[in-house]
């Protein structure tokens, strides 16, 4: 197996839109969530979601091409311009290539166009809209802009489509196919249709403080809160990294992707996939149970999942669990859906960089089901050697990317 490392990062989030600015928000607490401005709410039980706010698609891509891209694709767009920027990576033809996970695909420009189309505020479609709400068009439009022309892939496995991007990404790297690649998670599907058949399903919060609404882990949680945005890690071979020169953030030291084969909607009640996905990170790795000092949870605030997830992790790790620095990002950003994988594995690779573990805000009260060390409401300094980030989807997609400080 090849040494993989991490090269460059951007992010497009409810609480910054670069790296900087989502790290620097996560670490002090920032709550991105507020009441929905992108769409008329009237109509629908819940009225607050997480979006990104301050977004000029203009600053990142001419005009003509912000009106032919969804607003996922302009996230993905925005935050792999800062990935590869960051790397300094230099396109070589055919041997870099590049993956895109994102749940919901273009959702937000085909409601749009249904609506406008059926209430006659069209009259006919315009020809930009089937590329427009195509998933894999957010990867075609990064690779037309940065000569990206080696291994290519689109990847929906619902909410974890963002860190089975990044687990697709070095498995190309690992085949030999390629020997540096882009992950990128993308999502907006903060929309009346998405967020009306998600409230009927009662996974969202009805809490009306919108920045006390998401609250993983604690006993008051009701449910998730929608956000958005885009994320991107350039991964390359240590060695082709070496060799130009490069800044390594971190090494992608494993990866894994299982289904649990049970329901839906709703995890294996015993978190079966999610617990072999972290030991089968752990164990690609070399890492020891000792070793993990963070886990940057999927710790969505559902009642149900919040539970799950808590016995997955004292299941792999034992009594060492309550040992282990946990958090949900998402008590801030909501749940960005394909992003979120992403994003958190970027918020994984500075906690080992830094030492720094960002809070789960919002933690109040205990729920005696989740009793492991939460990080509630303040950042904590530690040093940590290895970081885990888990993302578990709809249909039982369960993914787990483990992250450890680089060392030549």
């Amino acid at each position: 197996m090849k040494k993989l490392v991490i090269t460059g990062m951007g992010a497009v989030t409810p609480i910054g839109n670069s790296v900087k600015e989502y790290w620097e928000s996560l670490k002090a607490g920032k709550s991105g969530v507020g009441m929905i401005t992108k769409f008329d709410t009237s109509d629908i039980p819940v009225k607050i979601g997480a979006e990104v706010k301050n977004f000029d698609p203009e600053s990142y891509m001419q005009k003509k091409l912000s009106r032919e891209l969804d607003p996922f694709m302009q996230y993905a767009y925005a935050a792999a311009a800062e990935a590869l920027g960051d790397s300094g990576l230099v396109i070589e033809a055919g041997n870099t290539g590049i993956i895109l996970g994102t749940a919901m695909d273009g959702i937000r420009t085909v409601v749009e166009t249904q609506h406008e189309y059926s209430t006659g505020a069209i009259k006919k479609i315009s020809p930009r809209f089937v590329p427009k709400m195509l998933g894999n068009i957010g990867a075609a439009q990064i690779s037309i802009a940065h000569g990206i022309t080696g291994p290519s892939m689109t990847v929906n496995t619902a909410c974890s489509s963002g860190a089975d991007a990044i687990t697709l990404a070095a498995m190309f790297i690992q085949s030999g196919m390629s020997d540096a690649m882009i992950a990128v998670g993308a999502d907006s599907a903060l929309c009346p249709v998405v967020m009306a058949g998600l409230a009927t399903a009662k996974a969202l919060s009805t809490n009306e403080n919108p920045t006390n609404a998401c609250r993983p882990f604690d006993k008051l949680r009701d449910g998730f809160v929608m956000g958005e945005g885009g994320g991107a890690m350039v991964i390359e071979t240590e060695e082709h990294a070496r060799k130009r020169g490069a800044k390594i953030y971190a090494e992608l030291a494993g990866y894994a992707n299982n289904t649990d084969g049970y329901h839906v909607t709703s995890p294996h009640p015993d978190g079966i996939g999610a617990v072999k996905c972290m030991r089968d990170a752990m164990a690609m790795g070399g890492i020891k149970a000792e070793e993990v000092g963070y886990i940057n949870t999927h710790g969505t605030s559902t009642p149900s999942g919040d539970i799950i997830e808590t016995k997955s992790i004292k299941t792999v790790f034992g009594d060492r669990a309550y040992d282990i620095l946990i958090d949900s990002t998402k008590s801030m950003t909501g749940h960005m859906m394909g992003a979120g994988g992403v994003t958190e594995a970027i918020a994984c690779v500075m906690a080992v960089r830094e030492g720094i573990v960002p809070p789960t805000i919002n933690y109040e009260f205990q729920d005696e089901q989740c009793d492991l060390n939460y990080v509630p409401n303040k950042a904590v300094k530690r040093d940590i050697s290895v970081a885990i980030s888990n993302a578990l989807g709809f249909g039982g997609q369960n993914a787990s990317i483990a992250i450890r400080r680089y060392e030549e």
